[in-house]
């Protein structure tokens, strides 16, 4: 008996341990396996608060609130022409004693003019600054001759014009059928003649001599300046242009 536990039960022992380690490693195996699958087989079987929790983000913060409006403008009523004090109003009562206020009067002048009515001391011929009373013989005032021809612009000249002689077209020109325009610079003299002629510009150099020849005979009236006969420098113009056929 003895032998048998020592020597035949360690077979005995080491047969059932090797039994009892199988079975146990297919329990804890089978216990194992199925908490693996049962979630993934049937997911609704998990609490489904923590899923929610896990799955769920906060909610975004809420916007910020729109400004203010801005103040409204305040417009000023101006008031009536009728409403605005015009700063004249009837007396609450009449006073007793009114002081009358007498103004010196104005000072006599002390200068005249002559031809001015109504000014004390003022004579005919009299000159502005003299004293009053006086004869009003001033120095008279003349302006000097101009030097030389005065500068007079052609259309001045043209309306004292007494003789008029038409220029001659030129042949030539006639048969080229050519037009065209001389300017002459003149100086008129005292009496009214050309004194000098010269071709101041032209567009066409055969119309120049037929321009001089006639400008040479005209007569002006005597040009006065200061209320004296004067000498003139202006221009003349002469233009040329064929009419109708001929």
């Amino acid at each position: 008996m003895f032998e048998d536990s020592m020597m035949e039960s360690g077979g005995q022992i080491q047969t059932k341990s090797k039994y009892w380690m199988i079975a146990s490693f297919l329990f804890w195996g089978t216990i194992l396996a199925t908490l693996i699958l049962l979630p993934l087989l049937y997911p609704e079987a998990l609490p489904h608060n923590s899923l929610m929790a896990s799955l769920s983000a906060p909610p975004p913060p809420p916007p910020p609130p729109p400004p203010p409006p801005p103040p409204a403008a305040v417009v000023k009523q101006i008031p009536h022409v009728s409403e605005i004090d015009q700063g004249l109003h009837a007396p609450t009562k009449i006073p007793k004693d009114i002081k009358m206020i007498k103004e010196d009067s104005a000072p006599p002048p002390s200068m005249g003019v002559a031809g001015m009515a109504g000014m004390a001391g003022g004579s005919p011929g009299g000159v502005f600054g003299g004293m009053p009373g006086g004869t009003g013989n001033g120095p008279k005032v003349s302006m000097a001759p101009p030097k030389g021809p005065a500068r007079i612009s052609g259309g001045v000249i043209a309306g004292t014009r007494v003789t008029f002689v038409q220029p001659q077209y030129p042949p030539i020109a006639k048969i080229a059928h050519a037009s065209g325009t001389v300017v002459l610079r003149a100086i008129i003299s005292k009496t009214g003649t050309i004194e000098k002629l010269e071709v101041s510009s032209s567009t066409n150099a055969m119309f120049n001599n037929a321009a001089m020849d006639a400008v040479r005979q005209w007569r002006y009236k005597p040009y006065i300046l200061n209320t004296e006969p004067t000498e003139v420098d202006t221009t003349i113009t002469v233009n040329f242009a064929l009419s109708g056929g001929g």
